[in-house]
């Protein structure tokens, strides 16, 4: 299996199933994709002792994290074999402190592809639903 002839949503889909393992960060900020289609990705992330700030809670940086991740994921999905991408711009919202070793799901999907650009919105919510996090962010797709 070389990557470099898949797809990005083949990509997505082999990460999913095990078939190539996750990206480095995942060993810092435990992510793992639940459900991946053309142009929207779900993760699941739980934050734990490892991501506190100096006050105790959650470091805002694991959510930034992963609604990066999973907008780029969702960006992923539409490459064509041999093209990458690279984040040009996050914006985050944070709606409520996160939790710690709560189960939280990433969402995110393509809002709008252009040539070069591709922009996305994220979500990061709990089981029932309750907002945590909120994220815009556009790619540039890199071609060879």
């Amino acid at each position: 299996m070389n990557v470099k002839d898949m797809t990005g949503l083949e990509i997505m889909q082999a990460f999913s199933k095990g078939l190539i393992p996750p990206a480095g960060i995942a060993q810092s900020i435990p992510m793992q994709p639940e459900e991946v289609e053309y142009g929207r990705i779900v993760f699941s992330a739980i934050a734990d002792e490892r991501h506190t700030n100096p006050m105790g809670g959650v470091h805002g940086g694991f959510a930034a994290t992963v609604l990066d991740s999973v907008t780029g994921c969702a960006t992923h999905t539409l490459l064509q074999a041999g093209e990458s991408y690279g984040t040009t711009d996050l914006s985050i919202k944070m709606c409520r402190p996160m939790p710690f070793k709560t189960k939280l799901f990433a969402e995110a999907k393509v809002i709008n592809a252009g040539k070069n650009l591709v922009i996305t919105e994220g979500y990061l919510r709990d089981e029932e639903g309750k907002l945590y996090a909120y994220a815009t962010a556009t790619n540039m797709i890199i071609r060879r």
